[in-house]
Parts: structure tokens; sequence; C-alpha cells
């Protein structure tokens, strides 16, 4: 398949070329040379784009995906990791479900006001309370005396 110039992996993978040049800045990709002025990357660049644009779509941060990479370039996919981030999604997935059942009732509710209606209070008391934990684990604590 021979070398591919930065325009042409932009092209095939799209992938802006200003994102593969901060991939590669974080180590994500690596070119092999340069073509004039133009970076250039072996072919098989594109599987590992194709790689790391399934792990940002599982969630993953980019430092995270670059962790999933041997020093060789090749994938070195943490199974635990893996399990990790398949839970989390499920968790949130039950959150996201959970608020549009809880939506649509309130689209399709008879009561006069949304605050009328008890499946709409149970669910801003569900957000309130998440919001309330979420904001404790965040802030700061006051210092022991």
């Amino acid at each position: 398949m021979g070398d591919l110039d930065i325009t042409e992996v932009a092209k095939r993978s799209g992938v802006p070329a200003s994102t593969l040049r901060f991939y590669e800045e974080k180590g994500l990709i690596t070119s092999i040379g340069r073509r004039g002025l133009r970076r250039l990357f072996d072919a098989d660049v594109l599987e590992r784009l194709a790689l790391v644009a399934l792990g940002r779509d599982a969630g993953f941060s980019l430092d995270e995906i670059a962790r999933m990479f041997a020093s060789d370039g090749r994938p070195r996919i943490d199974r635990k990791m893996l399990a990790a981030k398949a839970e989390e999604l499920d968790r949130t997935l039950l959150k996201l479900t959970a608020m549009r059942d809880g939506l649509r009732h309130a689209a399709a509710c008879p009561a006069p006001s949304h605050m009328e209606c008890p499946t709409f209070r149970r669910l801003m008391r569900a957000a309130a309370s998440g919001a309330m934990s979420e904001r404790t684990k965040k802030a700061p604590q006051p210092p022991r005396r």
C-alpha cells in the first residue's frame, strides 16, 4: 500500500490533519518522515486511527488510549480496563434509560403542571440527589483542627 502523506491519511480516515498532528504530539501515531513539508505515515496508521476512534467512541481518554499501545506500536489492550469501561457504560445506560423514560412520561403526563406529577417529582429528587453527591465528591474538605 505504501506511504501516505498527511492529506491522504486525513482523507481516508476522516480525521482532520490538525487532529493527526495533535495525535502525533500525544504519541498516538508516528510519522515516518516528510515529503516536502508534508508528514508521511505508514499505511498501518489507518488501522491505528480506527482503534483510536473506537476507544474515543467508547469513552476512553486519549491518555488511556495511548496506554493501550506497546512501545513498538502494537495494540496492548488491558482487558481489566475494558471490563471497567463496560461496567461504566452499563451504569450510564441505566441512568440515561431512566431519564429518557421520565422525560417521555413528563411529556405525556396529564397533570396540569409537571410539579404536580409524582413521576416528575421523583425524577427531580433523583437528579438532585445525584447532583448533590457529585458536588460533595468534588468539594474541597475544610481543614481538620
